[in-house]
């Protein structure tokens, strides 16, 4: 008989509110609320955390019908073991839906504990709405909530210096915090009026007392464990219909604001006494670099060149003896030669990448890395091609070969044994490539893909060498096949 989960049936630590999260979502249940957990088990960081709903509709309700309790299913390989395992999540005190609780929401701020903040609205969620008024119950856009929020605390204790908040957006954009930032500010100038006196107070305050740090996060999270609920909940012995799922690696990449130091954020949340794989450092823009360069830059050459292979899951690739060392050849001697950080880091990094690549748990179809790759190609490869010729005095190989695979994919049809080819890009750039293949001509479909200067923004026939072995590799896989191509151009 499975139990109902609530404070009631299972033990729920109190401590100190001292985060208000704006996000009930899987995500940031399961990184950002596992970590603070984490934190609170291993260190004396002792903080609960108070849900905001960002949007109107959300599921604050479902959260406090379960008294914010609610438990986490890691899996995938860490250190070369297996993981497959479950916590119960309790640092939650309550959630709040502001457009139906906004006083509630406001008194936050009266809250002399509180110090972070920490948000994930979706992308769009980091953006300026002029309509947004300072008397609006709520704003309708996050950064006028925060803002408000933000207000309401200055005019509480009076512009205290140490009532400051430590704001660390997780949303999916390079530089969130910045762009944050640059939000708060456009609302405090737009409702310059409504402040009147405390403007100038206001500003300086936000400025000087608050910190706004830009971060990096990676963990992928699929969300509720549908086909394994039953399982799960057999397993844990209570009746949880908030259980989220994600992989065992987890990452959190924090950029100190420009008015603190590294050791002040250190000191105020300490991650790193905890174990955690949180980094504070002085810019996230080289470790941004890295995970676009070393996770999602192989993710976009391995998915045509394995599915050409007859491959379809990305951990198959991984394990096949030949897909796999052109991975390992793209990834160790071809990216990550092109990167500014540490060696032993980036040797690091790319095998966690490696591991996560092969969960066990996870059948990752490499056709679904593959909508637009063209544009992927051009964001996460092509800078690694130009560094790694600037350096070695060479084209890279792998990278050259895997644009072949990509266009070659994009020629549709069917592989070897029926199954379909099936390329999803802009209208524009599935005509452009299906062109160039009605030539006939492997030349002329290497010069064409690379004068479009719509997808790469400049004519890369005038990089040295790579229309010859663009054309080269087109004319490989033309005449061998995928497999023998690859085992051709890895001797």
């Amino acid at each position: 008989m499975l139990k109902t989960l609530n404070s009631r049936t299972a033990p729920k630590r109190k401590a100190p509110e001292r985060i208000i999260q704006f996000g009930e979502g899987n995500f940031l249940r399961c990184f950002v609320d596992w970590i603070v957990e984490k934190m609170n088990d291993r260190t004396d960081f002792n903080s609960s955390v108070v849900v905001v709903q960002p949007i109107e509709r959300g599921m604050v309700d479902w959260l406090n019908g379960q008294d914010c309790m609610y438990h986490v299913n890691l899996q995938g390989r860490a250190s070369g073991e297996v993981v497959n395992s479950i916590d119960r999540i309790d640092c939650i005190s309550r959630a709040l839906n502001p457009y139906t609780q906004f006083r509630a929401f406001l008194a936050l701020a009266e809250q002399p504990e509180m110090r972070f903040v920490i948000s994930n609205t979706t992308e769009a969620g980091i953006a300026f709405d002029p309509q947004c008024r300072l008397t609006d119950q709520p704003a309708a856009s996050y950064p006028g909530k925060l803002t408000q929020l933000l207000y309401h605390r200055y005019q509480t204790f009076d512009g205290a210096a140490d009532k400051g908040l430590i704001i660390m957006p997780c949303e999916l954009i390079f530089l969130n915090g910045h762009h944050l930032k640059d939000c708060i500010s456009k609302y405090i100038e737009l409702w310059r009026d409504d402040l009147g006196g405390d403007y100038e107070g206001f500003r300086r305050w936000f400025d000087e007392c608050c910190y706004v740090c830009a971060t990096l996060v990676d963990r992928i999270v699929p969300g509720f464990p549908r086909k394994e609920i039953k399982e799960i909940q057999q397993r844990i012995s209570y009746e949880d219909n908030l259980v989220v799922q994600g992989e065992a690696f987890h990452l959190w990449v924090i950029e100190r604001a420009e008015n603190m130091t590294i050791e002040q954020l250190k000191a105020e949340f300490p991650a790193d006494k905890a174990g955690l794989n949180v980094l504070i450092v002085d810019s996230e823009a080289p470790y941004h670099e890295r995970k676009v360069t070393l996770l999602n830059g192989p993710h976009t050459v391995l998915s045509p060149v394995a599915y050409l292979s007859g491959i379809d899951i990305v951990r198959d690739a991984v394990n096949d003896p030949l897909i796999g060392r052109f991975i390992h050849r793209v990834q160790f001697e071809e990216l990550m030669q092109t990167l500014n950080l540490p060696q032993d880091e980036l040797k690091k990094f790319a095998e966690d990448v490696l591991e996560r690549f092969n969960n066990p748990y996870v059948d990752h179809q490499v056709t679904s890395i593959m909508l637009n790759s063209l544009p992927k190609y051009a964001t996460r490869d092509l800078p690694g091609l130009k560094t790694f010729l600037s350096r070695a005095g060479q084209l890279p190989q792998g990278l050259v070969f895997g644009l072949a695979a990509i266009i070659t994919y994009y020629r549709g049809g069917t592989r070897a044994d029926g199954a379909p080819i099936t390329p999803n890009d802009s209208a524009e750039n599935m005509k452009l490539v299906a062109d160039l293949w009605q030539t006939g001509d492997t030349a002329t479909v290497a010069r064409g893909v690379l004068a479009a200067k719509e997808v790469w923004g400049e004519d890369l026939n005038e990089i040295d060498g790579l229309t010859q072995l663009l054309t080269s590799d087109l004319q490989l896989i033309q005449t061998k096949g995928m497999r023998a191509a690859v085992e051709e151009i890895l001797k």
